[in-house]
């Protein structure tokens, strides 16, 4: 289910505080870096990724790849961190 608008504001709020948790290394999005956003995903719903790559077509490329390979939704793009955001089983953030 796609977020709202009002949800992502939401979202957005609660990650303005929150610094990355995952960095991508110039090899960008491997295998085991999207085990370690797969993990931070099921445990904090809500995480930022620092996307170290040169051009912004490249840091786009990468958002879609973490966004269909975890099932999680990009909540926001500020340059070179993103934040995405995947609804848990036991939800700890409540969507308005």
């Amino acid at each position: 289910m796609p977020l709202t608008e009002k949800q992502r504001k939401h979202l957005r709020r609660l990650a303005h505080q929150l610094k990355p948790v995952v960095l991508t290394g110039a090899a960008g999005i491997s295998p085991g870096v999207l085990s370690e956003i797969e993990e931070a995903l099921a445990y904090h719903e809500l995480i930022k990724v620092r996307l170290n790559a040169e051009d912004r077509d490249a840091r786009q490329a990468m958002i879609e790849t973490v966004v269909r390979e975890t099932g999680g939704e990009l909540v926001q793009r500020v340059g070179h961190i993103a934040v995405f955001y995947r609804r848990a089983e036991k939800p700890r953030i409540t969507l308005p």
